[in-house]
């Protein structure tokens, strides 16, 4: 870059300014450059020495002033060259080590189709808070031709966003984090839709001799998760004692078409279940008709160990599981129901049973009983309006 005149002037405080004018291409330029020492090179004794620049000798004199007292209160930090981008790629590769395969799939989907075309190339350090805002008013707005997001995916892409940009305060990449003060969309918490006991009577029936009726029956009489249920092991089944360890879900394997594989529950925890009699006794029955099946099978029978699983020993396909179940309601007359809806009827009828929150929770593997009775809130209010019912009963009978 040609050199051109420049004035000197001293800043209040450390540091210099000066007022530097450049040709480029036949045209002049004229800025303001601050110069700051941040310490001294070690090996050599010398003073290290950066520079800040700006269009106005007042803006520039503003952030030598910050810099030079956060250089003598011990808190200054280097200034970051790194895009957003080139930051998310870097925390992408080498910090996503303990999620599962498919929770860093979409982690890499939100960052590359959301992400880094809005704001991957603005500078890490100069990344601000209503520049994020105004992304994820962006997001939920939509753009011509394209709807919004709902507010569940907007909060998913903040949580990833959050997630990365913490993780550059830990290692000094940033000062704080301006997504923390974001404001994000309500989040409006989908209604659950249990079978009522009507219309669990009903499907009981219509999936007698099903291929499936031992898989659905289990699911509904003890909360498992479809994943759960899938990846269920006979090595985990314990009919002396009565009770079922679940530690394990099945899932498909990202970019594998057909492959699965067993990983860790949702909360990554395992629990211990102790089903009714009724289901212990079902899957004696299963078992049996299982081993009647590895013998027709012969040499072709993978032995897996798994509870549920086809022909030959290979684990279910949970698209088919569900298909077959979308078939089942819809004829039933309640199309919208899905396999998941079996969990939530199992919890809905522990609670209304009598079970405590803290009993229902860790069977269906919450993290919490707080979110199972925020989940779950509109049984117990349901089941305190009945006990105001009774006791409204009793008072009267005893009142005359």
């Amino acid at each position: 870059m040609p050199r051109g005149k420049t004035t000197s002037k001293n800043a209040p405080g450390a540091g210099t300014i000066r007022k530097k004018t450049v040709k480029r291409n036949g045209k002049e330029y004229t800025y303001w450059e601050a110069r700051y020492t941040t310490g001294y090179d070690p090996g050599t004794g010398k003073q290290i020495q950066k520079s800040i620049t700006g269009k106005t000798q007042k803006e520039v004199a503003q952030r030598l002033r910050q810099i030079t007292l956060e250089i003598d209160m011990g808190t200054y930090q280097e200034p970051c060259k790194m895009t957003v981008g080139e930051w998310l790629d870097i925390w992408l590769d080498d910090y996503l080590v303990d999620v599962k395969p498919w929770t860093a799939v979409k982690y890499k989907s939100y960052i590359q189709k959301h992400i880094k075309p809005a704001l991957g190339v603005v500078r890490l350090d100069a990344l601000a808070v209503p520049a994020i805002q105004h992304f994820y008013n962006n997001l939920r707005k939509g753009s011509p031709g394209k709807a919004g997001l709902s507010p569940k995916t907007v909060k998913n892409i903040h949580g990833v966003f959050h997630e990365a940009l913490q993780q550059a305060v830990s290692i000094g990449y940033l000062r704080n984090n301006p997504t923390s003060v974001c404001k994000l969309p309500r989040v409006e918490k989908p209604e659950i839709q249990p079978l009522d006991s009507r219309e669990i009577t009903r499907f009981l029936e219509e999936i007698k001799g099903h291929r499936f009726e031992t898989f659905y029956r289990v699911t509904l009489f003890t909360g498992m998760r479809r994943g759960e249920a899938c990846g269920l092991l006979w090595d985990c089944v314990d009919f002396k004692r009565g009770t079922i360890c679940i530690k394990r879900q099945l899932q498909k394997v990202p970019g594998e078409k057909h492959a699965v594989e067993l990983t860790s529950t949702k909360n990554g925890k395992s629990r211990t279940i102790m089903p009714a009699e009724s289901v212990m006794q079902l899957l004696k029955r299963h078992r049996a008709e299982q081993n009647a099946m590895r013998l027709m099978a012969g040499s072709a029978w993978q032995n897996n160990n798994y509870v549920f699983c086809n022909e030959i020993g290979e684990p279910l396909c949970a698209h088919t599981i569900y298909n077959n179940y979308k078939r089942i309601v819809t004829e039933m007359g309640i199309p919208k129901s899905r396999v998941h809806d079996l969990r939530h009827s199992y919890a809905v009828a522990s609670i209304m049973s009598g079970d405590d929150i803290k009993t229902v929770q860790e069977n269906l593997g919450h993290a919490t009983a707080a979110f199972t009775l925020d989940r779950y809130g509109h049984v117990t209010e349901q089941m305190k309006q009945a006990s105001a019912d009774r006791m409204e009963k009793f008072i009267r009978s005893v009142s005359g």
